[in-house]
This record gives C-alpha cells, structure tokens and sequence, in this order.
C-alpha cells in the first residue's frame, strides 16, 4: 500500500500501520463472557471437526455436555473433559476469558510483552503472568522447531545476556578474553521461508544442528566469522564481511540480523533482562514472531491459541512456583 507525504511522493506504508494488520481489538476480547471465551476456544481446538469436541483420550465423538458443569462426557471411555483439559492451560485457576485476553495481548507486542506488564493488564500476580507467558512461549516454541529448510538459507550467531558492569573503571573487565554469563544464540533463517533459533555456547556448537537441518548443496549465506568455516565443505557458501558491506555481490545475511534486532529490542526494550536457563525460550518466540510478522494480529492470535491448545501439559511450568524454582 502507498501512502503520499505530500509534493506528490508516495511511500510504502509500513504493514503494523496499514488497517489489514489489525483484525482483533482487545477491548472486543474484554467484553466476551466466559461462555463466549470457551466456546472460541472450543471452536479453536476442535476445528478439524467444525468445532465439535470429541474426546481427548479415546477420541470418541459421542459427547454429552453436562448441566452442572462446563465439561463433556465420553460415551465411550465415560472421561470428562473440558476445552482445556490435557493442554497446556489445564487445571487453569483464572476465569477462561482470562487466557484468550492474554493470548490477543501476547500476540500484540511486536517486540514481546514482558510479565510485569501482563500482570498488570489481566489484575494478577507477577508469577502467575510469569508462568502464563513460558506455556504460551512453550507451545511457540514447539511449533518452530518443526521448522524444514531448503534453498536459499542464511546463518549468524550473536552474543545475549546483558551483564552489568563494575562503577569503577579499575575494576572492570574485558568480556571479550574474559568469561561471561552471555550465551550465543545461533539463527537459521530461510529467505522468504522459516526462522529456527537455537541457543549455543558458541558459534560453531551451532554447526551440527544446522547440518541436520539444511539439506547438503544449499545456498548458505554467512558472515566471515572462523567458525562457519567448516561448513564450506558441505553448502555453497556466501560470504560478506561486514567491516567492507551489509551486502555485496549477492551475499548478505541481512534477515538473519534483522531477526537479532528483534530479539534485541525484545531483551533490552521489554524485558531488560533475560535468563540463560529460558533464553531459548524468548529466541523461538522472536523467531515466531518473525515469521508471522506479516500476519494480522487476529490471525496470529488465533495461531497461538492454537498451538497452546494443542500442546500437551507442561512439564516444566505446571507447578513451577510450588517447586520453589527461581525465575
């Protein structure tokens, strides 16, 4: 779409501006009622059968809603289940509308949505938002790791986990010889197809995985970092060296770094802090969301309210808190 600024130039709109981005308000998830939540979610997870529920376990189609309760019963194995059961919202404590609010907010932060921010958007603990965000960044993750490479292909590594340095001058080190807490995350990004982010302690761990991933022969474009060397044996290497251009002659591993400013922005911007135990949690969703950057946000919503109920129980965050584990 153009747009003009006037003396006759048009530009390109932006697509997060146009009107085509924005296909789900908050406010209209805010004033569903929980019937109405649960039977989105009911439509979301049952859409293979037009958004009819069958059972979970034996996946009979013969269900009887109950009137005590908002459950169905199997007329075959007689299991009771409701829309979230065996996902990864069950045994959910907060009202249903809750989480589909959560899932359109989630969907919402270009950059991410930090915990604090959603806890005070749905009126709730900072844990409880905390754990909320992993499962949803759980399932996120789960999905991209499905992801399947061929033709062109690009490759970089980058260093996350900000440190905080000494007050005095004196005191201070370079973390360039010296050892860290940052941790690199590697990324594998298709042109025009898939992101897959994985964290590693340095550039060339991430060689394996990608030999695994990107099939022999394939265009690969890399910067000219030693630790890409090795895989010249295996791909038909492109590669820029960054100190002279962004691009020249073809290779470039520009979308790769325009994933790296996402997660960027993500961990200074939104979180300003980052663990390495859930670093590769925040990489996938980054790759995710790069992927799904074109997609209104209705539509995201949607894909990750169905990833989630797709997703079988975590077994990581059910019980995190009561397992006296640290953020």
């Amino acid at each position: 779409m153009m747009v003009s600024i006037g003396f006759g130039v048009h530009v390109a709109q932006h697509f997060l501006l146009s009107a085509a981005a924005r296909t789900l308000s908050l406010s209209a998830v805010a004033r569903m009622s929980d019937e109405e939540a649960r039977a989105t979610f009911q439509r979301i997870r049952w859409s293979d059968n037009g958004g009819e529920p069958y059972c979970p376990e034996c996946g009979c189609l013969q269900v009887t809603a109950l009137r005590t309760r908002p459950v169905w019963k199997c007329s075959g194995c007689k299991h009771q289940f409701s829309v979230t059961s065996g996902t990864i919202f069950a045994d959910r404590k907060r009202p249903i509308r809750d989480y589909l609010l959560a899932i359109a907010i989630f969907a919402n932060g270009a950059k991410g949505h930090s915990a604090l921010q959603l806890s005070r958007d749905l009126n709730c603990q900072y844990k409880t938002a905390f754990v909320l965000s992993h499962k949803i960044r759980e399932a996120i993750e789960a999905e991209q790791r499905k992801a399947e490479f061929d033709g062109e292909s690009e490759v970089d590594g980058a260093y996350f986990g900000r440190t905080r340095p000494e007050n005095e001058s004196a005191q201070r080190v370079d973390r360039r010889a010296a050892a860290s807490k940052r941790q690199v995350v590697a990324v594998l990004r298709q042109r025009r197809g898939r992101t897959l982010a994985f964290v590693v302690g340095k550039e060339s761990d991430a060689i394996p995985v990608i030999r695994e991933r990107l099939p022999l022969g394939s265009v690969l474009h890399a910067d000219e970092s030693r630790a890409w060397d090795a895989l010249h044996a295996h791909y038909d290497m492109r590669r820029i060296n960054h100190s002279v251009a962004y691009s020249k002659d073809g290779a470039d591993t520009n979308q790769a770094e325009s994933y790296f400013s996402r997660l960027r922005r993500a961990e200074i911007g939104q979180h300003h802090r980052v663990s390495g135990r859930h670093l590769h949690a925040y990489a996938s969703e980054m790759s995710w969301r790069e992927d799904m950057r074109r997609m209104p946000n209705g539509a995201q919503s949607n894909t990750i309210a169905a990833l989630a109920l797709g997703h079988p129980i975590s077994r990581e965050w059910c019980g995190y808190w009561q397992r006296n584990r640290a953020a």
